[in-house]
C-alpha cells in the first residue's frame, strides 16, 4: 500500500481525536494491544505476541507505545514510528505492565482495554493497576471506527472488488464430482490472486450444506442438480476486509429452490432500498424479513440481516432486530438475508455503504442464480 493511502487510512489527527474521546467518556486512559483497535488508531498491524505491545493513550498528557525490544525496528517502520509517539522498548527482564503503570499520570480510576486483549494480558494490567476498574475500548472508539472515513470506503471499495473477481472465477472450480473441500482450496488461493493478503473464511455449502449458513468444508461431493451457497471474504494489504456471497447451481435448479430464490432476491432488494440516514438497522432488518415472512418462508430466516464491516469481518453496526441506533452516512455493513429451508439454502449478501442517497453498493456481480456446467 502507497505511502499516501496509509496516510489517508490512519490520519495522524485519528490519535487526538481518540484522545478526545477517551476524556471525553471519564477514562483515564486507553490501552491497546495488537489488534483491529491498535491498528485503526495508529496504523500499526502489531503481531500478537505474549510479550506485551501496547499503545497508552492517557486523557491528558503524552500517548506513548510500550514495545518488546525485539519488536522497536518493525514499530518504527509502521505508520505509527510517523505519528510522532513516543516509542518506549522494553527488555526481557522488565516489568512492561508496571511500566505502563508507572508512566500513567496520578491515579488512574477507570482504563479502557481494548476488546481483542488477550486475559492473560487483562488479568497483568490488573495487577499492576489495582485500584482502576476495567472497560472495554470499545466503549470509546465505536462511534469513530463505525463511521468510515471517505478513504476507508475507497478501501472497501477495492476489497469488494477483489472479492468480486474471485465470485466471477468459481464457476470454472465448481464441476460435479468434485468435493467442497477441493473447490474452497481453489477459491482460497483465488482470494490471495486477486489481491487480498489473507483468507478469512471460505464457505461452500453444497446441497443440504447449503441450509447451514455457517458450513465448514467437507468431503461431502458436488452433485449435478445441487445448488451451491458460496461465501467468502479476506483481508486486503490495506487492513479493510471483504465479505460476499453469491449462489450456483450445477445444472438445472430444483423448482422449489427457483421460487424460494427470487423471494430472496426481493428481500435482499428490500432491505437495500431500506438503507438511509436516521433509518434504524432493526428497520433495514424488517424490511427483507417482511418479504420473506410475507412468501411463507419466514422460519427459514434464521440469523440477522447482516453485520458492519471495516477492520474486522464481523463489527458494528449490527443489522438486526433491538437495534435502533439511527444509521449515518459512512457506516458500512453487510446486507445478507438467507432462506435455508433443510434440502439446500441460499444467502445474498453485499456490503452497503450508507449514503445520503441511500446504500452504495461495493460488490456488483450478478445476484441470480449462477448455472455452471
Amino acid at each position: 500500500m502507497e505511502t499516501d493511502v496509509t496516510t489517508e487510512l490512519y490520519p495522524r489527527e485519528r490519535l487526538s481525536q481518540v484522545q478526545q474521546a477517551t476524556a471525553e467518556a471519564g477514562l483515564g486512559a486507553l490501552l491497546l494491544t495488537p489488534g483491529p483497535d491498535l491498528r485503526y488508531v495508529t496504523g500499526y498491524n502489531a503481531l500478537p505476541l505474549e510479550r506485551l505491545t501496547c499503545l497508552v493513550v492517557p486523557s491528558s498528557g503524552d500517548p506513548f507505545l510500550v514495545v518488546p525490544r525485539l519488536e522497536l525496528p518493525a514499530a518504527k517502520e509502521s505508520p505509527a514510528g510517523d505519528l510522532g509517539v513516543e516509542l518506549v522498548p522494553w527488555d526481557e527482564t522488565d516489568d512492561p505492565y508496571a511500566l505502563v503503570a508507572g508512566r500513567l499520570p496520578g491515579q488512574v480510576g477507570t482504563v479502557g482495554l481494548a476488546d481483542r486483549m488477550w486475559a492473560m494480558m487483562v488479568l497483568r494490567f490488573r495487577d499492576a493497576m489495582p485500584g482502576a476498574e476495567q472497560v472495554l475500548a470499545g466503549t470509546v472508539l465505536r462511534e469513530l471506527r463505525m463511521r468510515k472515513s471517505a478513504a476507508e470506503v475507497a478501501a472497501l471499495r477495492e476489497a469488494g472488488a477483489a472479492i468480486d473477481r474471485v465470485h466471477r472465477r468459481v464457476p470454472d472450480f465448481l464441476k460435479p464430482g468434485r468435493t467442497e473441500r477441493e473447490v474452497g482450496r481453489d477459491i482460497a488461493d483465488a482470494i490471495i490472486a486477486e489481491g487480498h493478503e489473507t483468507v478469512d473464511f471460505v464457505i461452500v455449502g453444497s446441497g443440504p450444506n447449503g441450509a447451514n449458513p455457517h458450513a465448514e468444508l467437507s468431503d461431502r461431493v458436488i452433485r449435478p442438480g445441487e445448488p451451491v451457497v458460496v461465501d467468502i471474504g479476506g483481508t486486503m494489504p490495506s487492513g479493510y476486509c471483504s465479505d460476499s456471497t453469491r449462489n450456483y447451481c450445477v445444472g438445472t435448479p430444483p423448482d422449489d429452490y427457483l421460487a424460494y430464490y427470487r423471494v430472496l432476491q426481493e428481500a435482499q432488494q428490500a432491505s437495500c432500498d431500506a438503507v438511509k440516514p436516521g433509518v434504524t438497522p432493526e428497520a433495514v432488518d424488517a424490511a427483507g424479513r417482511e418479504v420473506i415472512a410475507a412468501a411463507g418462508y419466514g422460519e427459514y430466516f434464521i440469523h440477522r440481516t447482516g453485520h458492519g464491516i471495516g477492520l474486522e469481518s464481523h463489527e458494528e453496526p449490527y443489522i438486526v432486530a433491538g437495534n435502533t441506533e439511527p444509521l449515518e452516512a459512512g457506516m458500512a455493513f453487510s446486507i445478507e438475508p438467507g432462506i435455508y429451508p433443510g434440502a439446500h439454502g441460499a444467502r445474498i449478501e453485499d456490503i452497503v455503504v450508507c449514503t445520503e442517497n441511500g446504500a452504495d453498493r461495493m460488490n456488483t456481480t450478478d445476484r441470480s442464480v449462477i448455472i455452471v456446467g
